[in-house]
């Protein structure tokens, strides 16, 4: 189909959905389907062919690989955690920690044993390092600040054996695949890793904000005193509440839950109660409700219970993960060996998502094997397996989604639009600028940075490959993008998560955060600008 304005339809639909309803998953289908209507303007022809783009794309071969490990391996996560192996390490590092400076370098070091995805390393050593707090007397924004300096931007950095790198492959691949450009796109992603600017700029920010920069006391006090009075009022508001209506125990138990969600605390690996992070029962956004308190309460009870139940065992999570980094090592090699000339050129040539889905079906198996060993019942593992798996189904169909908007706006003729308009719109040279600072504003609002990846990707591949200028760049300003919302939005799972676990304002805590995030933010804008002018 010729390209025009009508291209564009899914695209300018998508984003503000997303926006208006912090879900990029409805944005995606409402584009899907005025997308599909497009093509197909009928009752049914529409209908149809929504299920058949989301079907026709979710069976490539790459696209099926990408679900298969995402779903593994979190799976292998809750497994680890079912069996002491997060609580063994942060256990085995925590016994060194003696000084406030000592707690921050736990903070930091402990991301070689929790980078596999950003919640996953936030509810490991958040609690450790709120135990840690009341005991050093240290400042709970600040443990705040290292945890998430090291928790997005440097996984987004990491190239191998992080829930990451398979989506981040999975959308350059099909944007290079959408622009006719036939590379490796896991070798693209490595190389674009420089350019991501904003990760390695915050990351360097966090240095300072968490080893030299002194901390204004009274502005944390205060932050943790407006938090303990909101929670003492809504406590007293909630007992007023049932002595007024003198209900029963039971009956009080049900409301304090009512704001509740159940979902898998991956710490405990176990179904529990937590607050609904999105909606707005949590108390977070809405200041008069009267259970945040009790929430925190049941948080504090769960991680309690976790710490007695769960056993101390750091191997179950050093073994595991140690076999699954050592395995894409010498599989990436093996499987390109034969096809290239020198050791560095086999990598090169190797089927990095074969490969990574080929260790990690190992490590699972070898996981299971110890496991069982260690007399953990198998229908318990394999329970806890799919239950870890069941935390990156809404991630699943969000790639479905994204596949689908990609397929049904190149049959739209988006490339062609692109190519002879809008390429023309925006000088070569503050391509990878405008990117960046399109992606951050998006990714600030919708608090997502695989949403703004997959909405930004096709088209910031198509703008630098029909204006010849850097892909690599541009690949790297849409990830450093989408990394700026998820550290700085206060809808952020990863903010939400944070401060959940810490007891600290969310609201408070965001807009505190807003600093660092801008300061690495206007100096990345800078480097995009130089690299395009004399890169």
């Amino acid at each position: 189909m010729a390209g025009t304005w009508a291209c564009l339809i899914p695209f300018i639909l998508v984003i503000p959905i997303s926006i208006l309803t912090k879900q990029v998953q409805s944005g995606l289908f409402v584009g899907l389907l005025v997308g599909s209507y497009l093509l197909y303007p009928d009752i049914l022809g529409g209908a149809e062919h929504v299920i058949k783009y989301l079907i026709n794309n979710i069976v490539v071969t790459n696209n099926i690989r990408i679900i298969v490990f995402l779903y593994a391996f979190a799976g292998l996560v809750g497994i680890i955690k079912l069996t002491g192996g997060i609580k063994g390490f942060v256990h085995l590092i925590s016994k060194k920690v003696k000084t406030k400076k000592s707690a921050m370098a736990l903070a930091w070091v402990s991301t070689l044993g929790t980078f596999s995805e950003p919640d996953f390393r936030i509810v490991t050593i958040a609690p450790i390092m709120k135990a840690l707090s009341k005991r050093l007397g240290m400042s709970k924004k600040r443990i705040a600040y290292a945890i998430e300096f090291t928790a997005n931007p440097a996984i987004a950095l990491i190239p191998v054996a992080t829930a990451f790198v398979g989506y981040m492959v999975s959308i350059i691949g099909q944007s290079l695949k959408t622009s006719g450009i036939h590379q490796s796109a896991y070798m693209v992603y490595v190389k674009s890793i420089p350019f991501n600017f904003f990760s390695i700029v915050i990351i360097l920010v966090g240095v300072y904000y968490s080893f030299f920069k002194k901390e204004k006391e009274n502005e944390d006090e205060h932050m943790e005193s407006a938090q303990k009075n909101h929670q003492e009022k809504s406590f007293n508001e909630n007992e007023n509440e049932k002595t007024k209506h003198r209900l029963p125990h039971t009956t009080v138990l049900n409301a304090k839950r009512s704001n509740l969600k159940s979902s898998f605390n991956m710490e405990a690996g176990t179904m529990v109660d937590e607050p609904d992070i999105h909606g707005e029962r949590t108390g977070m956004f809405d200041r008069n409700t009267p259970s945040h308190a009790d929430q925190q309460e049941d948080l504090d009870a769960a991680h309690r219970a976790y710490i007695k139940a769960t056993p101390i065992r750091p191997w179950n999570l050093i073994v595991p993960i140690a076999l699954f980094l050592l395995l894409t090592l010498f599989l990436s090699w093996w499987d390109g060996h034969s096809k290239a000339n020198g050791f560095f050129n086999a990598f090169i040539k190797s089927d990095m998502l074969g490969v990574m889905l080929t260790s990690l079906l190992i490590a699972i198996i070898i996981a299971f094997a110890i496991f069982i060993f260690q007399r953990f019942p198998v229908s318990t593992l394999v329970t806890h397996f799919v239950k870890g798996g069941n935390e990156l189904v809404n991630v699943i169909i969000m790639l479905a989604l994204i596949w689908a908007v990609t397929a049904v706006s190149e049959d739209l003729g988006f490339s062609k639009y692109i190519t002879s308009h809008l390429t023309s719109w925006i000088p070569h040279m503050f391509i990878a600028p405008s990117l960046f600072i399109l992606g951050a504003v998006i990714s600030y609002f919708i608090g997502s940075s695989w949403g703004t990846w997959g909405l930004l990707m096709p088209l910031g591949v198509t703008l630098a490959t029909q204006s010849h200028t850097s892909i690599l760049m541009a690949i790297g300003a849409v990830f450093a993008s989408g990394t700026f919302g998820a550290f700085a939005s206060p809808l952020s799972d990863n903010t939400v998560t944070t401060c959940t676990v810490l007891g600290i304002d969310v609201v408070k805590y965001a807009r505190s955060k807003l600093v660092p995030a801008l300061i690495a933010a206007g100096i990345s804008v800078v480097l995009y600008v130089g690299f395009s002018f004399f890169g």
